[in-house]
């Protein structure tokens, strides 16, 4: 008879996007030395393909990284020769990312950058840090109010915002543009009395600085972070293809007391901005 163990797990909060557990506590039963069936790989990549994939990643990361000078990539040459990869390699490295839409190739002038995303801190995007060359709070970056309106909170949203169902809350939705071209899409639902704070002032530029010229104070704010395919709505509205992956980050924003005012959901065009995030161990 194979030896066998128990292990508990305990549900946290759906807040942290972990909430799918059918009870606070479940026993699972853990069969030990009993091996897990071999699976093998989808579609059994061959040694090139995970060349190309390699490839790809390396010339990604210096195209979004502002790695070559001028956005100008090296010929297909020079690619070869720096990374000993072969012709085949390297074009089909430079097809994935044209598809991705991060390069293009013209004829007698060669293969250069499209897009150059902005490296942005993580605590910027959560709205508790400001540095002077911030790029979230750029005065070129504008709304566009799609909705403003006060709704009763439907179940789901008011156990997020811990509050009964039926509480009136400001929805307001926005899409995001820098420099005219539109970069993100979001919904926030603000309780009151900071909706009504928020109802009374004109929005300038970024939510958070609509948050600071409200005079509402934040105390925290958390991010759940994953991606999403464009709807065509979404694909619509931020002038990209339907299906393309979108950042998706689900807000939460509490006051200096904890208690939650804001929930938010964010779309964001994933070519647009890169999220820097740096923490040093322990000593």
């Amino acid at each position: 008879m194979n030896a066998t163990s128990t292990a508990t797990v305990i549900s946290a909060s759906h807040r942290g996007n972990n909430g799918y557990l059918p009870s606070p506590s479940v026993a699972i039963s853990i069969r030990q030395r009993e091996p897990m069936p071999e699976r093998g790989l989808p579609g059994r990549p061959s040694p090139r393909d995970h060349e190309v994939r390699r490839l790809h990643d390396l010339i990604r990361a210096a195209v979004l990284g502002g790695g070559y000078s001028g956005g100008q990539l090296p010929s297909e040459t020079e690619l070869m020769a720096s990374h000993s990869a072969t012709r085949a390699t390297v074009r089909t490295a430079l097809t994935m990312l044209r598809a991705e839409r991060l390069i293009e190739r013209t004829q007698g002038v060669g293969t250069h950058a499209v897009v150059a995303p902005r490296r942005t801190q993580l605590e910027e995007a959560l709205g508790v840090l400001r540095t002077p060359d911030s790029h979230l709070f750029d005065p070129a970056t504008r709304p566009m109010v799609l909705d403003r309106s006060t709704i009763p909170a439907p179940p789901t949203l008011a156990d997020w915002l811990r509050v009964p169902p039926g509480t009136p809350c400001l929805r307001l939705e926005y899409l995001a543009c820098f420099d005219e071209e539109p970069i993100s899409v979001a919904t926030n639902y603000v309780l009151y009395p900071e909706a009504e704070q928020l109802l009374r002032t004109p929005f300038r530029t970024d939510w958070y600085t609509l948050l600071q010229d409200a005079g509402v104070v934040l105390g925290e704010s958390e991010f759940v972070l994953d991606s999403v395919l464009a709807d065509p709505t979404s694909a619509a509205l931020l002038g990209i293809g339907e299906g393309t992956p979108l950042l998706a980050m689900d807000q939460t924003i509490r006051d200096r007391a904890g208690r939650v005012f804001n929930v938010a959901f964010i779309r964001l065009r994933t070519n647009r901005f890169r999220f820097v995030s740096r923490a040093s161990a322990p000593t």
